[in-house]
């Protein structure tokens, strides 16, 4: 149980990590992906960038 505690928190400090490079290489802006304001705060849903992504990981591990 404790490892997956940890495989989650490592896998979320990677993402927090990637996601500004990830936003000056174009993605993030992609039609589809999701940016709103609600209650004074801006939320970001990328619906595209996580298909994009996971299809390239899946052609990726194919390749492995």
């Amino acid at each position: 149980m404790i490892r997956w505690f940890i495989v989650i928190f490592l896998a979320l400090m990677l993402i927090s990590w990637v996601s500004p490079l990830l936003q000056k290489l174009g993605f993030g802006k992609l039609p589809g992906d999701l940016r709103f304001r609600l209650f004074g705060r801006e939320w970001f849903i990328p619906v595209t960038t996580t298909i994009l992504l996971s299809f390239v990981a899946s052609l990726v591990s194919q390749l492995i």
